[in-house]
């Protein structure tokens, strides 16, 4: 290794030249510690100090990732996009002919990882808003809870006007649902409590936290 080199690189554990018998064979398994050591210096002395990945920007193109969630201003392809066809268009049952394959088309994407990770803030504030006005109508399911969650933890603080009056109106709905809840499902309560409790310690909105018991 070039001297240059060995400052860029120091040796966590110097080992000085080990004196070796002279049948000593390199292409063999080592038989002692001196053996192996002599091994290593010998393999790391025939490493080149650069190497050059050689990529074909053929495969590159081919692999690229592909963006399918919507526009920021296109309301209803979010609604869709998050809920499915199905709870957009309110059915409940599964067709006949439906095969038992998840279809995000018909049930919703998940809010993963890989997709909110590239929404900017003004598109999560945007969803956010979008999911919020549906959620003023509509029943609450565990779809909707998933990207309420997970939109919330995208927004950053501190907060803009808009988005600071839309997660009140969210946690507002979130407890008048909470109160009207006749089958007092508790995996649903505890999503909506969930979502008020993020919305009034975390977002510091005191007022809309629950009593203490």
């Amino acid at each position: 290794m070039e001297p240059g080199m060995e400052e860029l690189m120091p040796r966590l554990l110097p080992v000085d030249d080990c004196d070796l018998s002279e049948d000593f064979d390199p292409t063999v398994p080592p038989r002692t510690p001196q053996e192996y050591l002599k091994r290593v210096q010998i393999e790391a002395a025939r490493c080149p100090d650069v190497v050059v990945a050689q990529i074909d920007p053929k495969k590159l193109r081919k692999k690229q990732t592909v963006n399918i969630s919507p526009k920021s201003e296109d309301e209803e392809g979010w609604k869709k996009f998050c809920l499915g066809e199905r709870a957009y268009s309110e059915i409940d049952a599964l067709s006949d002919n439906e095969n038992l394959g998840i279809d995000y088309l018909k049930v919703g994407f998940p809010p993963l990882l890989s997709i909110v990770s590239r929404m900017s803030q003004a598109t999560v504030t945007s969803v956010l808003e979008y999911l919020t006005s549906w959620f003023g109508e509509k029943k609450f399911t565990p779809e909707l809870g998933r990207w309420l969650y997970a939109l919330l933890a995208c927004l950053e603080k501190p907060l803009l006007p808009e988005a600071h009056s839309l997660i009140r109106q969210l946690a507002r709905r979130c407890s008048e649902v909470r109160v009207l809840e006749e089958n007092k499902n508790e995996e649903q309560i505890s999503a909506l409590n969930l979502i008020i409790c993020l919305v009034s310690r975390y977002f510091d909105q005191r007022d809309l936290a629950d009593e203490p018991s």
